[in-house]
């Protein structure tokens, strides 16, 4: 593979968003003092030296009393104050978490024991992953391994029977289960080492492994369980194999029958099983126990978001939120399925993300459809009141729209069927229709906002994971000619909407532009566009200069709103698209490409990318209509200066993949002029 093809091979997994709840926190950056070492002077600040003097010295104080009962009472005011933040700065202090760890987690007081391990969850929860660091250094992990023998004992326990044990004691006693749980999550993600020592300390996995099928294991608790076993087994085959082959309480099983009891214990227990096929790499062509693998599981999550609304205050929020969350990942991973079946069936040959990789629907689409699809500029009134209902469709409707979208000319001879790609064919059957109605709304709440971004951010990641398909010399016709109408429904369904309201949300804006670049690079000039929507992109991407960068733009340069923008248009600007929509598109490149010194640096390598692209035949209708009567070669030619000192001016040592791709875009330069010029029309 050569180095352009491994580039290339990334890009879909680049633009895909896999988060499943909070990722590791494991980053390089300036840590903070030690927050759990020796106290520091009493604070100059008079409102927090009056509330040190008043509340935290004489509840510190309490809390190493040689009386059990005050000890009990200062540990539940703790952990009742200690999510106020300048109560818990003030603690941290005065040494608390040294308190805790060598007194209060050892009160003889069961109370006292359950408000210390709620102390501890509270500052994981609310403080920065070096905190978990530091627990982790202090040695947290044996006391936390005491705790979780000492709850599974009274859980195990037939003298007395758990049940029989005073409510008081039982409400104690899963306090301490449930902070266990999300400690133990926070601290498995703040670092891969603690993640390693968390994963070899059995007691641990007994503990979790325990919680999932004991049968009076409250739902708060089950909950928190089954998320931290979904946080530590990411990409974690020791804890996969662990929870597969448990012979103890058949965690596997347990998670298998608690993924089909809907609600959030649903959710979270997909996406336990979701990482353990990933990581034991059960896919469509090597499935697991049963034909296990993600197949099993979209059906499941789709059952969970295929009523949801976002207009309804009493929606569960933390539901829909986890069920996309496993949805998205899932689209992601489709990738991996893919590549792991092109190498075992001979009529796949590979995956090749390439920008050049758009369907050739030549065989198979009507030109005379495409024709009411690129030169439909106006619409009356009651297509575009149509547009409005849609919002209002259900499942089934939708699914029906998308089968008729491209129109009736566009069906293929004989139906397209997806037998060896079980999960991406109940992907696009069963959850797509649901995210396109999510996607497609408008959100009433924050909440609802944040699930459309989510909902977003699962189509995204699924079109992106189809674009990484190698559609030339007629390979994954099937995929192709399946994925042409869903593609299709999703750009004028969710694409179109948030595009005609002109958000000013920025991650939105960005999510929405990421999508239409992964659609258009599959359908290209065969890009359902109405009107004038790659006026819109043009405009985004002028609006963008005004806007704060999405936060994955500040890692990536290629990750910025401007960059997608200019994407998705080099997409569109593709053959068949018609001559004035091509000059549009060409001009803004060429524009940006001519102010090479004056614009991002990605922005003119993409620009500069695209434009070898859209231009590189001779033989198209805007070679002649477009290049040659706007004099794009004279332009190009005169930006030669500018691009050559972008180059120079971009630093290799702290920008390597920008140099590199800029250095690339460069040298193309000089190459395709003298091309155009060779093939210049008589």
């Amino acid at each position: 593979m050569t180095k352009k093809e491994k580039e290339n091979n990334n890009q879909s997994k680049i633009h895909q968003h896999t988060k499943m709840g909070k990722s590791r926190r494991n980053r390089d950056r300036a840590h903070r003092s030690d927050p759990v070492g020796k106290p520091k002077p009493a604070p100059t600040d008079p409102e927090l030296a009056k509330l040190r003097e008043s509340k935290i010295l004489p509840v510190l104080n309490d809390l190493k009393a040689s009386d059990p009962k005050k000890r009990t009472s200062a540990a539940g005011a703790i952990a009742n104050i200690i999510t106020d933040q300048k109560c818990r700065k003030l603690l941290l202090r005065e040494q608390v978490v040294h308190t805790v760890l060598t007194e209060t987690l050892t009160d003889s007081s069961l109370e006292s024991r359950a408000a210390g391990w709620e102390i501890l969850k509270v500052l994981a929860l609310e403080e920065e992953a070096d905190f978990c660091v530091h627990l982790y250094r202090v040695d947290v992990l044996s006391a936390a391994e005491h705790a979780c023998n000492s709850v599974l004992e009274a859980l195990k326990s037939s003298s007395p029977v758990f049940s029989k044990l005073p409510k008081a004691q039982q409400g104690f006693i899963w306090s301490i289960a449930h902070a266990l749980s999300t400690l133990i999550g926070e601290l498995g993600q703040a670092q891969d080492e603690i993640l390693k020592a968390v994963t070899a300390n059995t007691s641990i996995a007994r503990f979790l492994f325990g919680l999932t099928s004991h049968s009076s294991t409250t739902a708060e608790v089950l909950s928190s369980a089954l998320t931290c076993l979904m946080t530590l087994s990411e990409d974690n085959r020791t804890l996969c194999e662990m929870i597969l082959n448990d012979q103890e309480t058949f965690c596997y099983r347990n998670l298998k029958k608690l993924s089909e009891s809907g609600g959030l214990r649903g959710a979270l227990s997909c996406g336990v099983l979701h990482n353990l096929f990933s990581a034991l790499e059960w896919h469509d062509h090597s499935p697991g126990l049963e034909s296990a693998c993600d197949a099993i599981l979209v059906p499941l999550l789709t059952r969970e978001i295929s009523s949801a609304r976002l207009d309804v205050e009493d929606t569960h929020w933390d539901v829909l939120q986890t069920t996309l969350e496993v949805l998205a990942s899932i689209a992601t991973n489709l990738q991996t399925t893919l590549e792991k079946g092109n190498k075992a069936e001979d009529e796949w040959e590979g995956i090749k993300d390439d920008e050049d990789q758009v369907m050739d629907l030549d065989d198979d689409v009507d030109d005379t459809v495409e024709d009411d699809y690129m030169n439909g500029d106006e619409h009356s009134d009651d297509e575009a009141a149509g547009q409005d209902d849609d919002s209002e469709m259900d499942d089934e409707e939708l699914m029906a729209d998308m089968e008729k979208v491209t129109g009736a000319d566009h069906e293929p001879e004989e139906p397209a069927h997806l037998h060896d790609l079980p999960t991406l064919s109940n992907f696009l059957e069963a959850a797509v229709p649901s995210l396109i109605r999510i996607t497609s709304s408008s959100p009433a709440s924050e909440e609802a906002l944040a699930i459309q971004g989510v909902a977003l951010s699962v189509l995204n990641n699924l079109a992106w994971t189809v674009s990484s398909l190698d559609f030339s010399n007629g390979e994954n016709a099937t995929v192709r000619k399946v994925w042409y109408p869903v593609g299709c429904a999703i750009w004028e369904k969710t694409v179109a909407h948030i595009l005609s309201n002109d958000t000013a949300d920025v991650e939105l804006a960005a999510l929405v532009t990421s999508l239409a670049w992964a659609i258009s690079r599959t359908l290209g000039g065969k890009t359902p566009v109405h009107g004038d929507e790659h006026r819109k992109f043009i405009s985004l991407y002028k609006a963008a200069k005004n806007m704060p960068e999405p936060a994955q733009a500040g890692e990536d340069p290629f990750q910025g709103l401007g960059v997608k923008c200019i994407g998705v248009l080099g997409q569109l600007a593709r053959d068949p698209c018609p001559v004035g929509v091509n000059r549009e598109i060409g001009i803004f490149l060429i524009t940006i490409i001519s102010a090479a010194t004056e614009v991002p640096t990605a922005d003119v390598v993409e620009a500069l990318d695209q434009f070898y692209d859209i231009y590189g035949d001779e033989n198209l209708a805007c070679d002649n209509e477009v290049f040659w009567k706007d004099k794009f070669l004279e332009h190009l030619e005169g930006a030669v200066p500018k691009v050559k000192s972008m180059v120079k001016s971009t630093d290799k040592r702290k920008q390597s993949e920008l140099r590199l791709r800029a250095e690339e875009a460069a040298t193309n330069m000089p190459r395709f002029i003298a091309y155009k010029k060779k093939h210049r029309p008589s």
